[in-house]
């Protein structure tokens, strides 16, 4: 186990290739949850997240005979860029194998940091499984993205540079995946303040640590199933189990719906935007049972591509009740619509998509079935337009949007 002064020499040693990410108080995100609420945004670090730190102090550590030889790795994402930007900083060759259907944008920026990569396997176990071959056969050294004792020790400077601008921190909230970050922050945080609390956060559909330690031992999930494919994995490192047993507080997870929620409260409220995994740690604020803490979030990564950007505003919109779906059962004659419409005016409702189906409802011959999506301003706002619609003979029915 770690002392604190090989963080200390840790942080000495990224001193030159990290950027400073000064905490940022988040009003909303205090609000909604009753505590003060920080945000680290490790979003905004070279090559866009945490893993830059633990990659780097790895490969500085290495040997000048292992220098020589090189590094591999295996990665479908931030663990690819932070070794490939730390070997090019060390002037050591790098490969990195990825699965062969990662995103272009992925490969294309490893490549732009100078590692040859390698496109080999349907999903991230074969690439880690050819990584190790090679590494046989031509003699490098693997750097692994979170079993590692080297890298866990790069990836808790973090923890220093948050009690070094905010001493009296209570909680930090750090997302879970492998169990490398929480693992290095869990452990430099409590060598200097024992009474401060480490979380870590999980999303449901893969809850690896959290499985792992109800069973008292590391196992493997059936599947990972989540849209934070960063922390989609089936099976904690082992070193990590351990650190997280000894120095991790407690393990929260939180759905896809809700980090869609805080994706969006990030976005709109911040101008800030981080990957799914990254944002774990927002999402979780309101699953404390806690008030009046100062508590830190982690943000670890930023690097999601438009389109999932677009899909993640549009859900977070949904379930936050800003975009609000439903049907009403109109009488088949002339002016029916324009009722509606005058309803929603006078309500402020901006009508995205109206449906006016007369085939659709055969319960009733003489009605047909509209469905409207309005803009609104929250579920306040929903409640009232369904009291306006009431009051003048009309049942709304909401439904799932499309939108």
């Amino acid at each position: 186990m770690h002392k604190l002064y090989n963080f200390i020499e840790a942080r000495e040693r990224l001193s030159t290739v990290t950027v400073p990410t000064k905490l940022i108080q988040s009003p909303v995100f205090s609000t909604e949850s009753g505590n003060q609420i920080y945000i680290k945004p490790e979003n905004l670090q070279k090559t866009g997240s945490f893993k830059i730190r633990g990659a780097y102090n790895k490969i500085s550590k290495l040997s000048e005979e292992e220098k020589s030889k090189g590094v591999i790795a295996s990665s479908a994402g931030n663990h690819a860029q932070g070794v490939a930007y730390a070997a090019k900083k060390l002037g050591i060759k790098a490969v990195i194998v990825m699965p062969k259907h990662t995103p272009l944008i992925k490969v294309e920026a490893t490549r732009q940091y100078g590692a040859e990569v390698i496109l080999h396997g349907e999903v991230y176990d074969d690439a880690f499984k050819y990584a190790k071959e090679l590494q046989e056969k031509e003699g490098y050294v693997f750097v692994h993205p979170f079993d590692d004792e080297d890298v866990l020790e790069g990836q808790g400077t973090i923890a220093l540079e948050i009690l070094d601008e905010l001493p009296d921190t209570d909680i930090i909230l750090v997302p879970l995946g492998g169990g490398g970050l929480v693992s290095g922050i869990a452990c430099a945080a409590k060598l200097k303040n024992p009474s401060i609390k480490v979380i870590g956060v999980e999303p449901e559909g893969a809850a690896s640590a959290l499985a792992a330690i109800k069973k008292g031992e590391v196992i493997e999930l059936a599947e990972a199933n989540t849209i934070a494919d960063g922390t989609a994995v089936k099976k904690i490192g082992n070193i990590n189990f351990e650190y997280i047993k000894k120095y991790v507080d407690e393990i929260v997870t939180v759905s896809d719906y809700e980090l869609m929620e805080a994706f969006l409260l990030l976005v709109e409220k911040h101008k800030i935007i981080a990957e799914n995994s990254g944002i774990l740690s927002v999402a979780a604020v309101k699953k404390l049972d806690v008030t009046n803490k100062k508590i830190v979030s982690v943000l670890s990564g930023g690097n999601i591509d438009v389109l999932t950007i677009s899909s993640m505003i549009n859900k977070g919109l949904v379930m936050r009740g800003r975009i609000f779906t439903f049907s009403v059962q109109l009488n088949d004659k002339p002016g029916e619509l324009l009722k509606v419409s005058e309803l929603l005016a006078k309500q402020n409702a901006n009508v995205i998509k109206l449906e006016h189906n007369q085939f659709k409802n055969l319960t009733r011959f003489k009605d047909v079935e509209l469905q409207v999506t309005v803009e609104t301003n929250g579920e306040e706002h929903i409640k009232k337009i369904t009291e306006e619609f009431k009051s003048n003979g009309y049942e709304i029915v909401r439904l799932n949007s499309e939108y």
